[in-house]
């Protein structure tokens, strides 16, 4: 008896390198500056995190606009994009039938809650910039906060649609963001898997992260003050 075919062993491959490593990182990067924000000792490192997580969504955004179809960010916009349809037919389908198109929700959910975290890394980074280099008062704080807290409520939707996902179709939805495959026969749906771009990309990030992490514990050093939650606490002490 023939074994599977190789292509069948591997599985399909539907997402590169590039969009991996960039997923993975801002991950790991919003992560550690969510656990790093109380800290007025860890804020160096609070800060070079959130600079990372902008540098990640201007790449992840540029390979959006300019990388392969599959990478493409307007996928998300034609998938919220048919929500109105979807939900006129949800409407107009008697509940009575059972045949009503529940099974595209958490996909529709997924699309918004990937949405919302791209486009709230923008006013998230630039409201810690303002906060850190003390541009206005503590409402800027204030501004950051919310956003850190919306964004934090899209990562917990976002898991818990993966965790829903998971159960509807009996598959590992994490598999393709670590291994770029999802198993069983088929085409592939990346043609290429772009390593030497995802190293360049790696090497890239971590140096600037690097970079931006000893200049900001040399200015801590030389009389930069931290402008975490901690300090504003200080001051209100005083």
């Amino acid at each position: 008896i023939a074994g599977p075919a190789p292509s069948a062993a591997r599985g399909r491959r539907v997402v590169d390198a590039p969009t991996r490593v960039i997923h993975g990182l801002l991950a790991l990067g919003f992560t550690g500056a969510w656990l790093t924000a109380e800290s007025d000792a860890l804020h160096a490192l609070h800060v070079t995190l959130g600079y990372t997580v902008a540098l990640l969504l201007g790449l992840r955004l540029v390979y959006g606009l300019v990388g392969p179809r599959h990478a493409r960010l307007s996928q998300w916009w034609r998938r919220l994009a048919g929500a109105p349809s979807w939900l006129r037919r949800v409407v107009a389908t008697p509940a009575a039938s059972g045949a009503r198109p529940w099974r595209q929700g958490p996909n529709l959910l997924m699309a918004t809650a990937v949405v919302a975290m791209l486009a709230m890394v923008a006013p998230l980074a630039l409201s810690g910039y303002a906060t850190h280099a003390r541009l206005g008062d503590d409402a800027l704080e204030d501004v950051h906060e919310f956003f850190a807290h919306a964004m934090l409520a899209m990562v917990l939707l976002h898991l818990s649609l993966l965790a829903l996902l998971s159960v509807m179709r009996r598959q590992n939805p994490v598999r393709p963001m670590l291994t770029g495959r999802i198993p069983g026969p088929g085409p592939d749906l990346v043609r290429a898997d772009r390593r030497p771009l995802a190293v360049l990309l790696l090497a890239a990030v971590l140096g600037i992260a690097a970079w931006q992490w000893q200049w900001q514990q040399t200015a801590t050093q030389h009389g930069g003050a931290p402008a975490g939650h901690a300090a504003r606490w200080h001051d209100d002490d005083d």
